[in-house]
């Protein structure tokens, strides 16, 4: 791949140059980094889930955290939003939950003989839905539909959701007692899946002794605005994204429709369902994120290695079969990635 595309660019204006769109990502990484830096000062060992936290952040894409308690999910979403000028909800889903109780709902006023609004923890900037698969599909669909929507009616009146919106769900994958598995459509609206393992030695080391120190875990401050957050979005979306890199977007997807089209015939039994539409969508604005991230105006094909399995672990059905076999999802998926031709 040429590390200095110049040709081919339908997507980018000739008044807006490689050259300018890198000098525009360029102005914005100092913000970036300190960003990541005073996320850095809370969450210990898990860059991983800093930089994925971003990506949705800048890509304007929810985020579906799973992983065993005590890694940090809820305290990485809250330290997210302290560092911006937003503001944060956490609800904690629960079998009794209702959908009034996350959306809002009309109460009425007997003084004034007349209906209000009471706001519902949707209305935030960031949204942290705590164990979402332990509520009912009724409460789950008034979230998501929030999510894909942006918007809440209540009553006859629509209410726009404030921008920016980010939903951060997180899901226990150990306990199943008691829970309500996300239907394939609804989890599909999640820009990204992101698993978390445990820290190493050293990093739980240091967790153990941030947590325990006299003066407490340090606090972080606001580095960025809302603006500022609105306009590294508009940064992100100019990334020139080649045509060839499309294709090769293109590629991967169909291919986790159509294994066999790629040799695969082995697993023609292991995959019920392939990847989205909307999955290629959100692998190029995940990907072009990527790149701005790393300090570039372009999109290079380890871009696309790189966030690949977090866009598409969770839109890729296995069979009962493959379940049997133990076949493991992010395996096949870097199967798939290595039998496809790299630009």
């Amino acid at each position: 791949m040429n590390e200095n595309p110049t040709n081919g660019n339908e997507s980018v204006s000739p008044s807006t140059s490689i050259q300018q769109i890198g000098a525009r990502v360029n102005e914005f990484h100092p913000h970036l980094q300190l960003l990541r830096s005073e996320m850095s000062k809370v969450i210990i060992g898990q860059n991983y889930l800093i930089d994925r936290l971003i990506i949705g952040l800048l890509a304007d894409g929810h985020i579906l955290l799973e992983g065993m308690p005590g890694l940090a999910k809820t305290l990485a979403v809250n330290t997210l939003a302290n560092c911006i000028d937003a503001q944060f909800n956490r609800i904690q889903f629960t079998p009794d939950l209702l959908p009034a109780d996350v959306t809002g709902t009309l109460i009425y006023n007997p003084k004034n003989e007349e209906f209000t609004v009471k706001f519902g923890p949707i209305f935030s900037n960031f949204v942290l839905a705590d164990e979402i698969n332990r509520a009912p599909a009724k409460v789950q669909s008034a979230l998501l539909e929030a999510m894909q929507e942006r918007q809440v009616t209540i009553g006859d009146k629509t209410h726009y959701l404030p921008d920016p919106f980010l939903v951060l769900a997180t899901q226990n994958p150990i306990e199943q007692e008691g829970t309500y598995p996300l239907p394939e459509a609804q989890v599909d609206r999640f820009m990204l899946k992101v698993v978390l393992s445990y820290p190493k030695k050293e990093e739980e080391k240091a967790v153990i002794r941030a947590n325990v120190q006299a003066a407490g875990m340090p606090k972080v401050q606001q580095v960025l605005t809302k603006q500022h957050v609105k306009d590294m979005r508009e940064v992100v979306r100019t990334v020139y994204l080649d045509e060839k890199i499309e294709q090769y977007i293109v590629d991967i997807v169909h291919a986790t429709r159509d294994v066999r089209s790629i040799g695969l015939t082995e697993h023609e039994n292991h995959i019920t369902y392939g990847a989205s539409p909307r999955a290629g969508i959100n692998l190029a604005l995940a990907a072009k994120t990527y790149a701005f991230m790393q300090n570039r105006g372009f999109v290079v094909p380890e871009d696309i290695q790189a966030i690949a399995l977090d866009v598409l672990r969770h839109r890729i059905g296995l069979s009962y079969e493959a379940e049997a076999e133990e076949i493991d999802v992010a395996k096949l998926i870097q199967k798939i990635i290595s039998r496809i031709s790299v630009p």
